[in-house]
């Protein structure tokens, strides 16, 4: 057997077993039409898949914590009559969704496709950071959305997709959720989420944009460890956890309003609300920018197009990048 027929069949006993419940050998082996030392084989080492499987004899096999398969059928449930605005696909693996849904754009992918990968192998964060997660762990994500403006046009643009992400999660419960500048989803326990957006396309348009979204939904203590970072997750901050395929759906129509408002009117309407949600509103940080340097000065907002203003011993001054930090 291939490697990859080898994987895909893991993922298949990987999806019966999501529910937490003992499944023997046997019974696993009738269903997938394969013998019982196939059924092993393929569970021997699930540890690349951030799950540990458990066997006991006489019992059979479980996952140590269940997990929520996402499926196309259920997020269309869930959207209802948003549904047709989306062409999703859910992958069992990808090295990156971003990576996967640049390269479909670049052939012709309509706006509002969408890919949903449930274990990223390399996934990224914003300045190439890497982003960790297990198998059931995060909600990974990415949506192409394509714009008859140019990329001049799209200042602000995860700015306002940080919005939509907050009002999202506001809906599906979580308590305590800000923005921290420019496109990190956080909590006063740490980092929850983030959002990478890459752009194809030219000054004077059109464009079509990328954009990624990763959220934590449990952090096991295995996963803590690789985050060099304070973080949370979202059984953190909700009474119940919210079941991933209503999340997801809920995320994409909050992104679908927000990108329809930006495509009319800039994020100018949504400033107040980023502000509002904004970690460090009224409060010192230092800057620090791309060449070492590092200003302090009072966080005033954002501007128009969605550069950090910071009130500093010179006066005003705007900022278009660079990492934010509390000033001790």
């Amino acid at each position: 057997m291939t490697a990859e027929a080898l994987r895909a069949r893991t993922w298949q006993l990987l999806d019966i077993l999501a529910d937490g419940r003992f499944h023997s050998g046997e019974v696993l082996a009738q269903r997938l039409g394969v013998s019982r030392a196939s059924v092993f084989n393929a569970l021997v080492d699930t540890a690349g898949c951030g799950v540990a499987v458990q066997r006991v004899r006489g019992r059979g096999y479980r996952l140590a914590r269940p997990w929520q398969p996402l499926r196309r059928d259920d997020i269309l449930h869930w959207l209802d009559a948003d549904g047709g605005s989306f062409d999703i696909e859910v992958m069992p693996q990808a090295a990156s969704s971003n990576s996967l849904l640049l390269q479909r754009a670049a052939l012709g992918a309509p706006g509002g496709s969408v890919v949903a990968v449930e274990l990223q192998s390399a996934g990224r964060g914003r300045l190439g950071r890497t982003w960790h997660s297990g198998l059931g762990n995060a909600l990974t994500f990415s949506l192409l959305w394509r714009f008859d403006c140019g990329l001049n046009a799209l200042s602000g643009l995860s700015l306002a997709v940080g919005v939509a992400v907050v009002r999202a999660l506001d809906k599906a419960g979580a308590q305590g959720v800000g923005l921290k500048w420019p496109n990190d989803i956080v909590s006063a326990q740490g980092k929850l989420g983030g959002v990478l957006i890459e752009a194809q396309g030219d000054m004077l348009g059109p464009s079509a944009v990328v954009i990624g979204i990763g959220l934590n939904c449990h952090l096991p203590e295995s996963l803590v460890r690789q985050i060099d970072q304070p973080a949370c997750a979202l059984d953190e901050l909700c009474a119940e956890l919210p079941e991933r395929n209503r999340l997801l759906a809920l995320l994409l129509q909050e992104l679908a309003t927000v990108l329809r408002q930006f495509v009319r009117d800039g994020f100018v309407p949504l400033r107040d609300d980023w502000e509002r949600r904004h970690i460090h509103q009224g409060e010192e940080i230092r800057l620090c920018l791309a060449d070492g340097s590092e200003v302090n000065g009072i966080a005033r907002g954002v501007g128009d197009s969605g550069e950090l203003r910071l009130e500093t011993g010179q006066g005003m001054r705007s900022f278009n990048s660079g990492e934010v930090g509390v000033r001790r």
